[in-house]
Formats: C-alpha cells, sequence, structure tokens
C-alpha cells in the first residue's frame, strides 16, 4: 500500500474535513500572489488618526485567533484598545521604558543595528493610531472553577497567532507596527489583566498617514532563508 492509500482510524469527536482542492496549476498562481501580496506589506511608524470601526478589528482578531496552537487550548487574549485616555497612559508609560532602554539598557551594538531604521524612545504612533491591539500570552488558563489549566508551547502557539493577526491586517487593507518595548509590565497594569497572561507584542493598527515614510530596506531572498532538500521529488 503506497502512502497515499493508507487509511486513517480517528478518535471519538472528529469531523471530516471540508477542504476545496485546487487544481496545482491555481495553487501555484495563489502562491505567486500571495508572495507579490506580502513583500508589499510594511511596519510604519506614521498613522492616520482615521476611524476604523470596531467591527473590522473584530473580524481580524478572529482571524489571528484560528491559528493552531498546542493542545488546541488558544493561549492568548487579544485586547483592543481605541480609548484615547488609556492610549495615553500606554504611551507615557512605554515612552518612560524606552529611554531608559536608549540611555541604559541597550548595548552599543543593538543601537547600532537600529540606526538605519531612525527610531528612538518617542512613540507617537501609541497615540496616534485608532487602535492598539495588544497580545497577552496566557501561561496558564485560570478556569471556572478556580483550578489551573497548563497550557502547551504558549510562546510558539502566541507567535503563530501574532503573525496571522498581522497577516489579516495586511489583507484587509490597513498597516500594523510590531512594537516591543521592553519591559512591557506596565502593560498587564494599565489594562488590568490578570497574573496568568504576560504582555507578549504591542501593534497599533489603523490607515498609514498620507505622509507616511518607511525605511528603504530590501527582504532577504530564497537562498538566503531557505534550504530545499528535494531527493527523488526534484
Amino acid at each position: 500500500m503506497s502512502l497515499t492509500e493508507e487509511r486513517h482510524s480517528y478518535p471519538e469527536g472528529y469531523t471530516r474535513l471540508h477542504f476545496k482542492r485546487q487544481p496545482i496549476e491555481a495553487v501555484a498562481h495563489n502562491a505567486r500572489a500571495i508572495d507579490k501580496n506580502f513583500n508589499e506589506r510594511r511596519s510604519v511608524r506614521h498613522f492616520s488618526s482615521r476611524p476604523i470601526p470596531s467591527s473590522i478589528m473584530q473580524n481580524l482578531i478572529m482571524a489571528g485567533s484560528s491559528a493552531p496552537s498546542g493542545a488546541h487550548h488558544q493561549p492568548w487574549t487579544f485586547v483592543a484598545v481605541a480609548d484615547p485616555v488609556v492610549k495615553s497612559k500606554i504611551r507615557a508609560a512605554a515612552e518612560a521604558e524606552e529611554r531608559l532602554s536608549y540611555a541604559q539598557r541597550m548595548p552599543q551594538e543593538w543601537l547600532d543595528a537600529l540606526a538605519p531604521l531612525g527610531t528612538d524612545a518617542r512613540k507617537p504612533f501609541l497615540e496616534q493610531a485608532p487602535w492598539l491591539v495588544i497580545i497577552f500570552a496566557q501561561n496558564y488558563a485560570i478556569l471556572p472553577d478556580s483550578t489551573h489549566r497548563k497550557n502547551y508551547y504558549v510562546s510558539e502557539s502566541v507567535g503563530i497567532a501574532a503573525g496571522e493577526f498581522i497577516a489579516a491586517v495586511h489583507q484587509a487593507g490597513l498597516a500594523c507596527l510590531t512594537h516591543t518595548p521592553s519591559p512591557m509590565k506596565f502593560l498587564s497594569e494599565i489594562l488590568q489583566r490578570p497574573v496568568s497572561e504576560r504582555p507578549y507584542l504591542l501593534l497599533p493598527v489603523g490607515y498609514p498617514a498620507d505622509d507616511c515614510q518607511v525605511p528603504d530596506i530590501t527582504r532577504k531572498g530564497l537562498d538566503e532563508v531557505a534550504v530545499f532538500m528535494m531527493g527523488d521529488a526534484g
């Protein structure tokens, strides 16, 4: 029996996968289009204040939350903030940490690596963007009876969910920035998150400002990021 002819037995609770199999020509076309589209994605630091309806954010968060996760525990919480008062508090706290980082915490090698991007301790985008989405990683779950449930592969799972959210934002026609002020404990305090969670990533989301500019950088080529081991399949 060939590998493609093997039959599988499934435990109780499984359901049939409804998968629309496309011709290989269509798959190749889709792959090229996705590559081109995603290569146009850029992180931006200058946002328009144009409002974005909360219904759009809900859809984007659910797209991110469709990510695979260890034991399907989905160990993440997306906190979406549009309140100007809360955004102002987040900016003030983030800039305080960033001033310390740029002045004392970052080694010169790190500062040199950031120099071409022109970043500094000022983070106006934290108030300019209509939404701040803060992704929290759930180290463990607190169940209704107050007991704790262990989560598995938390960082890996939350990282995949963050990637899917970023891709969804781009596909929807918006922009975002992956921002990681360090340390980020202030986010837990401002947003009143439980001790079972830790802040993982802060993403301003919205339209780029009309005069937005981005660093003139290039991405690594295929031969720098991938290795193909084809064997007889080649």
